[in-house]
């Protein structure tokens, strides 16, 4: 697994965003059956400054928000509630998952309202968006049940907790 990480914010560091990335990217991957060792993605690590402009720019929403992902290809299943196909590795024999941007100020104020640990919340997140870049989406109530119900799958398996219940 290649995961290129930008830290523009070095607040990530103190988190072990990189460790994080690594951990959620491996087990989304492992859980969909999809070999790890053929995938590239990227990560920003920034604050809500930068996410607020790429959200403006990509989404034409003017407000910062906790993640957003960009993925190298259109995955998203035909019907509703539906997996997304698996991806295949290019000619090169790679597959390019996409682009994820992580806010660190919405993120640390999101899990302190919540009563998580930052570190878990993160990995939530960045599980959202991994599955993001496979296809996976929360348009509807189908889709957002398989998608959410792949989330708790995944960090239950890591030893979190259910993110949709009480902590």
């Amino acid at each position: 697994m290649q995961i290129d990480i930008d830290l523009t914010d070095d607040r990530w560091v103190a988190v072990g965003l990189e460790d994080i990335c690594e951990r959620a990217a491996l087990a989304v991957l492992d859980r969909l059956e999809i070999d790890a060792e053929d995938c590239e993605m990227s990560v920003l690590g920034c604050d809500d400054a930068r996410i607020r402009e790429l959200n403006a720019d990509f989404r034409e929403k003017d407000k910062a928000t906790n993640v957003l992902s960009w993925p190298a290809d259109e995955r998203a299943a035909e019907a509703e509630g539906a997996m997304p196909d698996t991806p295949e590795p290019d000619v090169f024999g790679s597959i390019e998952l996409g682009d994820i941007a992580i806010s660190y100020d919405t993120c640390a104020r999101e899990a302190k309202e919540a009563g998580k640990p930052i570190q878990d919340h993160t990995m939530h997140l960045m599980v959202h968006g991994v599955l993001h870049l496979l296809g996976f989406d929360h348009i509807n109530d189908p889709d957002a049940e398989l998608m959410e119900g792949l989330e708790t799958e995944i960090l239950c398996k890591m030893g979190l907790p259910d993110p949709y219940s009480e902590y």
